[in-house]
């Protein structure tokens, strides 16, 4: 019996390692592009399940499942990348300035109608000191995450609640990334931030913000969660005439990269 009893607790222990494994339920990968060009590059991105919903910086953008446009509004410079949760999407918005050391930013959550992509509320974020860039949302507290000026060493999570009060200022001992987080989801027990640089940066998480890996592997665009111990990883490209267009991969977390994309 306490032979038992050793061998459960040790499982226990070690069930983190468990979200590199799928799960039992099955689902489908996607593959999809999103439909037209758009003036500015892709921010972010996230899904329910019926449609995707693409954040171009100044353009809202949703599709069905396959990339087949269904709506696009225009958008304040800049919208970051954005998070599902309840029928509404939440993104991160900075109408200052990015990357300042003295704090310049001037950040907010602005806040759609899923179905309609109607503007519904607006919510002051000015904790988020470099600049409000992207988000996500667990348990029904928000977080938000930004920019990042040269030479800092750690990043920041800015933790609200469903009403978006402030709760707490969270720390990454990531060590630099250029220009901060960009991109963020809390997906199978961890959170998983992209950021950019030459090689782009992921870093990964536990649900505390302590460290669990930093890689060089690239979900600046996007990220999300999926299915069956998945995620969803977003590209993009641009082109100065013809404009920036967005795609999205099913990718299965891999602990010597962080995730690989799944054909």
């Amino acid at each position: 019996m306490f032979a038992v009893r050793r061998l459960a607790l040790l499982l226990l222990a070690f069930a983190p390692l468990a979200v590199f494994a799928e799960d039992a339920a099955p689902a489908a990968s996607l593959d999809v592009v999103c439909e037209g060009t758009y003036p500015h590059h892709l921010q972010g991105v996230c899904l329910d399940d019926e449609a995707i919903y693409w954040s171009f910086t100044t353009t809202l953008v949703k599709t069905d499942r396959d990339g087949k446009l269904l709506k696009k509004i225009p958008v304040a410079n800049h919208h970051g990348d954005l998070c599902y949760h309840d029928g509404r999407l939440y993104v991160a918005v900075n109408l200052g300035r990015f990357n300042d050391a003295k704090g310049n930013a001037d950040s907010w959550v602005y806040v759609y109608d899923a179905e309609s992509l109607e503007e519904v509320a607006r919510h002051e974020t000015q904790e988020v000191f470099h600049g409000a860039g992207g988000m996500g949302v667990r348990d029904g507290r928000f977080y938000v995450i930004g920019g990042l000026p040269d030479g800092y060493q750690e990043n920041y999570v800015y933790e609200y609640d469903d009403k978006f009060n402030f709760i707490k200022k969270h720390v990454i001992s990531s060590g630099h990334t250029f220009l901060g987080i960009q991109t963020a989801t809390f997906a199978h027990d961890r959170w998983w931030f992209g950021c950019y640089g030459s090689p782009a940066i992921l870093l990964v998480t536990d649900a505390d913000f302590a460290m669990k890996g930093r890689y060089e592997n690239n979900c600046s665009l996007g990220v999300e969660s999926y299915p069956n111990g998945r995620l969803i990883v977003a590209s993009g490209h641009c082109n100065k005439e013809t404009g920036c267009t967005g795609r999205i991969r099913t990718a299965k977390p891999d602990e010597e990269k962080g995730f690989r994309l799944v054909d």
